[in-house]
């Protein structure tokens, strides 16, 4: 079918293709940035419930490092604000992705019904002759 579309409706099919991929793209990486701010969120509230004085460790590549809890807690603080902002940003991206497909989605149905699909509600063909 995509062989019978007007130049213009095959720019348009092909553009919407791209979006969806970058839709797709752009949710996987809003799910992964909200499962990082949940744990880093999880990681705070364990932290509330834990004595100024105990011993931590944090993870740096494959070692545990001792921390201080200040320093964790700031770590903390600063990585779960960092994402709290990718997430929004990503949020904001995704509806933008969203909202340029459906336009783009509206414009291809306007081309492919002006342009008639073959059909009698499209009226007459242009040029001369059948197929």
């Amino acid at each position: 079918m995509q062989g019978n579309l007007p130049p213009e409706a095959q720019e348009k099919l092909e553009e919407l293709q791209d979006l969806q991929e970058t839709a797709q793209q752009v949710a996987t990486q809003k799910q992964q940035a909200e499962t990082q701010l949940q744990s880093a969120q999880t990681a705070l509230d364990e932290l509330d419930d834990m004595d100024e004085d105990s011993t931590m460790y944090r993870e740096v590549g494959e070692l545990l490092v001792k921390t201080e809890y200040d320093e964790a807690r700031e770590d903390l603080e600063e990585k779960t604000e960092n994402l709290e902002i990718r997430v929004e940003t990503l949020t904001k991206q995704e509806e933008r992705v969203r909202e340029q497909f459906e336009d783009l989605q509206g414009e291809l149905q306007q081309l492919l019904s002006g342009a008639g699909g073959g059909g009698p509600a499209g009226g007459p063909a242009p040029g001369p002759g059948g197929s």
